[in-house]
């Protein structure tokens, strides 16, 4: 999953700080990071970090050139949400309980601030290599719903959970920190290195047994039975299960 190309010209700004080769470009606060992100593809290249500035959300997308199919590159997936859960434990407080509800949520002390998905040429079909991908994310920083912290404990905000004085910009800086370590062990190391990073994050369940497939669907095999159930990772990123579709955002 090369991060090569990154130059696009006079959409890039300084503001943000990343490690090479990754080359932001930021969108003011109405913008959609991970729409630009779709539409600038194709010119902007591999390591085009897209980001937002707001105050309240943490968010960004990140453009791929994969080598593999889409059946298998779409397991790109997997890389980001290590390297986002990774970018909120280095700035949580010890104890701070960061999770993974699969594919593409993440909870932190239980409740949702925000997630990941992915996307990639619609008229790519499985067999074929996409020319590009591009891995979205957003995080809720602070909550701007009114209501007490608290109120509703399956969504939060990192204000709320201990993270103090940190900004959007940290997170996006951090990620793309991790986001190289988590490319780096899948090259040296397979897909199998991701599964073994990936798969102790997920939501504790003593009762399920959990593997990833080298296609990047999860395999679930409950205690006391033998019958192996699959979840489709196409599927799942067809609707990003913590997206509310009217807002844009995490759910509320």
């Amino acid at each position: 999953m090369p991060l090569a190309r990154s130059h696009i010209g006079d959409l890039s700004t300084p503001a943000l700080v990343l490690p090479p080769p990754f080359t932001p470009v930021r969108l003011r606060e109405m913008g959609d990071a991970f729409a630009h992100a779709k539409a600038i593809a194709a010119e902007s290249g591999a390591g085009t970090l897209v980001h937002v500035g707001r105050f309240d959300l943490a968010e960004f997308a990140l453009v791929l050139e994969p080598e593999e199919k889409v059946a298998q590159a779409r397991r790109a997936l997997y890389a980001g949400m290590i390297a986002l859960a990774d970018a909120l434990i280095s700035a949580a407080e010890p104890e701070t309980a960061i999770t993974i509800s699969w594919p593409d949520a993440i909870r932190v002390n239980l409740g949702l601030v925000g997630g990941g998905r992915l996307a990639w040429p619609s008229d790519v079909g499985e067999d074929e290599v996409p020319p590009w991908l591009v891995f979205g994310a957003t995080i809720r920083v602070q909550s701007m719903s009114g209501q007490e912290p608290g109120v509703n404990p399956q969504v939060t905000a990192l204000t709320e959970e201990g993270f103090t004085g940190v900004v959007a910009d940290q997170i996006v800086a951090s990620f793309a920190r991790h986001f190289m370590v988590a490319i780096d062990a899948w090259q040296e190391s397979g897909f199998a290195a991701l599964a073994r990073d990936y798969l102790p994050r997920l939501d504790r369940d003593k009762g399920l047994r959990r593997h990833l497939d080298d296609n990047g669907d999860l395999l679930v095999r409950r205690m006391g039975s033998d019958a192996l159930e699959r979840c489709s990772l196409a599927a799942a990123l067809a609707t990003p299960s913590w997206l509310d579709p009217a807002t844009g955002e995490p759910r509320a």
